[in-house]
């Protein structure tokens, strides 16, 4: 069964090429969002993943909408930011970030670790996935 990632980013041109390279992966998009509304009203149960920008078009409501998506909904979740630091030691029930910029390989990476933390798997993380202390 394909995973189902929701990608929430508003720089338009970054998003629709994250949503091509997840559905040339073999996953299925649950839409992109660029905002704490638009986010919210994409997520549901149906949802596996999100990959989060922090700075959107409401402002810095990333790590909000991280946490929100997964406490509501179950999702993991990566944040995928060119800030980092902005994280701190983490936001609390998320997985972990990413660094921008991101290729296809990274991201494929990814997005493979992810599904096998959420499936259970004992498998090591990419060397650019910085891990939240659980």
């Amino acid at each position: 069964m394909p995973t189902t990632i929701l990608i929430v980013e508003d720089e338009i041109l970054i998003a629709i090429e994250m949503e091509e390279v997840v559905k040339d992966l073999g996953h299925r998009s649950a839409g992109i969002a660029d905002d704490m509304c638009s986010a919210m009203a994409k997520a549901s149960s149906e949802v596996d993943v999100a990959l989060v920008d922090l700075n959107l078009a409401d402002g810095a409501t990333g790590p909000a909408i991280g946490e929100r998506l997964a406490r509501e909904f179950g999702m993991e979740i990566v944040f995928v930011t060119a800030n980092p630091a902005q994280l701190g030691d983490g936001v609390e029930g998320t997985l972990g970030a990413l660094e921008k910029p991101v290729d296809v390989s990274i991201l494929r990476e990814v997005l493979d670790y992810v599904i096998a933390h959420r499936d259970g798997k004992e498998v090591e993380p990419p060397k650019r996935l910085r891990l939240f202390a659980a």
